[in-house]
């Protein structure tokens, strides 16, 4: 499974991971909605997808059941080294870092593809910096990952 990307002026992407962030970035306040979970089951028949958290709100088991998410926890105070550890675990030439927060600014940044949600929880600016792309919610991070051409037109050179 992968998803190919040809961004002219820039880069092919060769997806095959998709890792996210859970708490400001995938969920609001601890809860997925339903339409990003129906998102995520579209792009997990193209790549694989993988969640982590520290859970701030408890909620981290709840919300993933039934998704197809590869879950990583990660403890607070540690959370961005061992962010960085899974993405280049899964290889970061062949992923996707979806993140809002202080502590995915190394995985953004490493990342194939960097991708910052602007929620209802913000986004920390030096995340924003870090990152190749910015949407305003996780459904919009999700669709430009179900139709590329979105990359494509905010991407290219």
């Amino acid at each position: 499974m992968s998803l190919e990307v040809a961004i002219p002026g820039w880069k092919v992407l060769h997806l095959e991971h998709v890792l996210f962030d859970l708490n400001g970035t995938l969920a609001c306040e601890g809860r997925i909605a339903s339409t990003t979970r129906e998102r995520l089951a579209a792009l997990s028949r193209q790549v694989t997808l993988h969640v982590m958290s520290a859970d701030t709100y408890g909620t981290l088991e709840r919300e993933v059941a039934g998704l197809p998410l590869q879950l990583h926890r990660v403890e607070a105070g540690l959370g961005a080294a061992q962010k960085l550890a899974v993405l280049r675990q899964l290889g970061a030439a062949v992923t996707a870092a979806v993140g809002n927060g202080h502590n995915d600014v190394e995985m953004l940044r490493e990342a194939a593809l960097g991708i910052v949600v602007l929620g209802p929880e913000g986004a920390a600016v030096q995340a924003l910096l870090a990152a190749h792309v910015v949407f305003s919610s996780p459904d919009d991070a999700l669709d430009a990952l179900l139709r590329p051409r979105r990359l494509v037109a905010t991407l290219r050179g």
